[in-house]
C-alpha cells in the first residue's frame, strides 16, 4: 500500500498556485518562479535556491512532471516520482510554494503566475530560454535572472558516483 505525503507546499493544481500568488500580490510580496527536475537534491540545488530565495518574498516552483522528466532525460529518470521531489523540496525552508508542470514548456504557468522575477541557473542564458517561455516573462513583465552556476555539481554526476559507490 503506497503511502502519501501530506506536503501543504505543494499546491493541486494551477488555480491553487494562481490564488497563493495573487493572495502574495495583494501584500505587495514578490514572487520569484523557477523551474526543474530537482531530481536528486545535491549542493549545487540548495545555492541555487537559496540565491534565487534571496530575489523576492517568496519562491515558487514549477516541478517537471515524471513524464516530461522522462522525455528530457531517458526512461531511467526519475530516479524520484514527482510527488518525492515536491516533498523533498518542501522540506527547504527557502521555498513557498510547488506546482507540478504537465507540458513541455512552462508557458502556461508563467502567465497564469505572473512572477515578478523568473529565475534560472548559470548554465541557461536569454538566448538558450524558449522563445515561447521568454515571451510569456515579457508579457508579464517579469525580471529574468539567471544565478551563478556552482560548477561540479550535477544530479547526472551524482548518480554516476552512486553506481561506482554501489560496485565497491
Amino acid at each position: 500500500m503506497e503511502q502519501r505525503l501530506e506536503n501543504p507546499k505543494l499546491f493541486a493544481d494551477l488555480p491553487r498556485a494562481v490564488a497563493a500568488r495573487e493572495a502574495l500580490r495583494s501584500r505587495g510580496r514578490r514572487v520569484v518562479l523557477t523551474n526543474g527536475v530537482f531530481d536528486l537534491l545535491h549542493t549545487g540545488h540548495l545555492y541555487y535556491l537559496k540565491k534565487a530565495r534571496a530575489l523576492g518574498d517568496a519562491l515558487f516552483i514549477a516541478l517537471n512532471a515524471d513524464a516530461s522528466v522522462k522525455q528530457l532525460k531517458g526512461p531511467l529518470r526519475p530516479v524520484q516520482d514527482e510527488e518525492q521531489r515536491a516533498y523533498a523540496l518542501a522540506a527547504l525552508e527557502c521555498i513557498d510554494g510547488i506546482v507540478v508542470f504537465r507540458e513541455k514548456r512552462l508557458t502556461a504557468e508563467i502567465l497564469a503566475l505572473k512572477p515578478d522575477v523568473y529565475c534560472k541557473a548559470g548554465d541557461y542564458t536569454l538566448e538558450k530560454l524558449d522563445a515561447g517561455e521568454r515571451g510569456a516573462l515579457q508579457a508579464v513583465g517579469a525580471q529574468i535572472e539567471f544565478m551563478p552556476f556552482l560548477e561540479g555539481f550535477s544530479t547526472t554526476a551524482l548518480i554516476a558516483r552512486i553506481k561506482a559507490a554501489g560496485e565497491i
